[in-house]
């Protein structure tokens, strides 16, 4: 597509401006049309395009557009039965589509929340001062596969069950996206995870069949959390289901859940060990799981994702897991998956 003339002299052109009003009730429209000398107009596509429109922008047959839509890689929103195109989306898409991307100054991981990765991001943050954005969204597995599917973040956190499940499960819950071919899955560390308890409750580390059965008031995660999703396999193994729990409380993060057993809004949660270190509370592990990073191929190779694995990788990243406890970190940067 060639772009409008440049206007160097605006003295060289005859602008001539159309303006029509059409009156209907109480509402009247204005439209401009801008006329060169030589009579060429500039064509300025809607900002909402149909099929048809963005074909023609993006210079596809409109089958292709539909592969896309189908593949979630083009920005589009269905109203009534028809596709509409924001042509600023679009024009974003294009943008962050060539040669990696225009936004490598920045990096935005969503997914499971994690107190390593939380202090491993400030530092770099305080670090980078204003040369670069770098975000942490803790929204949970499930949610934050989504937003990477949709382009919203470049990086998903996830955990999804046991450690030793985790090389077919992690792909198999990837594998629900169709935008999941162009992505890599990438080992980051493991984690202990069971269960936060009120120090209150003088419980012992051997209890903790008996644990699950007295009454306790429990937080639990929200739907998709790959904490609530090993809670509920915990319990299947000592004969009990989510619904003979007395709930008092819903967590949206790791911390969210220690914080509200730390102010004694509830007594026990599901957790990893890192984050009851964190808020001076007992634990009860009952596994180790795998925690992955899910990512487009092409941030995997982006400088900034680079140097935060870097970090993980650094000496002060493992005095820290040390100190916070229930980390393994002789896995990190190992490709788990990729097509």
């Amino acid at each position: 597509m060639g772009s409008p003339p440049q206007i160097r002299d605006l003295s060289t052109h005859n602008i001539a401006s159309k303006v029509s009003e059409k009156a209907d009730g109480a509402h009247k429209y204005s439209t401009a049309r801008i006329v060169h000398r030589d009579g060429f107009q500039p064509h300025q596509p809607p900002t909402y395009m149909n099929v048809r429109q963005v074909a023609e922008y993006l210079q596809l047959n409109e089958k292709k557009v539909y592969t896309l839509l189908s593949e979630g890689k083009l920005p589009a929103t269905k109203i009534t039965g028809k596709w509409l195109f924001p042509r600023h989306l679009v024009d974003h898409w294009l943008i962050e589509s060539a040669h990696g991307g225009v936004f490598t100054d920045r990096l935005i991981l969503s997914g499971s929340d994690d107190p390593l990765l939380h202090r491993l991001i400030a530092q770099m943050a305080n670090d980078l001062q204003h040369k670069a954005l770098i975000v942490y969204t803790p929204t949970g597995t499930q949610l934050g596969l989504s937003l990477l599917a949709n382009h919203r973040t470049n990086v998903c956190a996830l955990h999804w069950g046991p450690y030793e499940e985790s090389h077919h499960r992690h792909p198999a819950l990837i594998a629900r996206h169709p935008q999941h071919h162009d992505w890599v899955l990438i080992r980051i560390f493991k984690r202990e995870q069971g269960l936060m308890v009120s120090p209150r409750f003088n419980a012992k580390p051997d209890e903790l069949g008996a644990l699950l059965h007295h009454d306790l008031r429990w937080v639990f995660r929200q739907e998709g959390a790959g904490s609530q999703r090993y809670l509920q396999e915990s319990l299947a193994l000592h004969h009990l289901n989510l619904s003979q729990l007395q709930v008092c409380r819903h967590a949206f993060s790791e911390r969210e859940a220690a914080s509200l057993i730390a102010m004694h809004e509830a007594d026990i949660g599901p957790g990893i060990r890192s984050s009851a270190a964190e808020f001076g509370l007992d634990f009860f592990g009952t596994g180790w799981e795998a925690f992955d990073f899910a990512l487009y191929r092409d941030i995997y190779f982006r400088r900034l994702f680079q140097d935060f694995v870097k970090r993980i990788k650094s000496d002060y990243a493992k005095k820290l897991a040390n100190t916070l406890g229930g980390y393994d970190l002789s896995e990190l940067g190992e490709l788990v998956w990729s097509e």
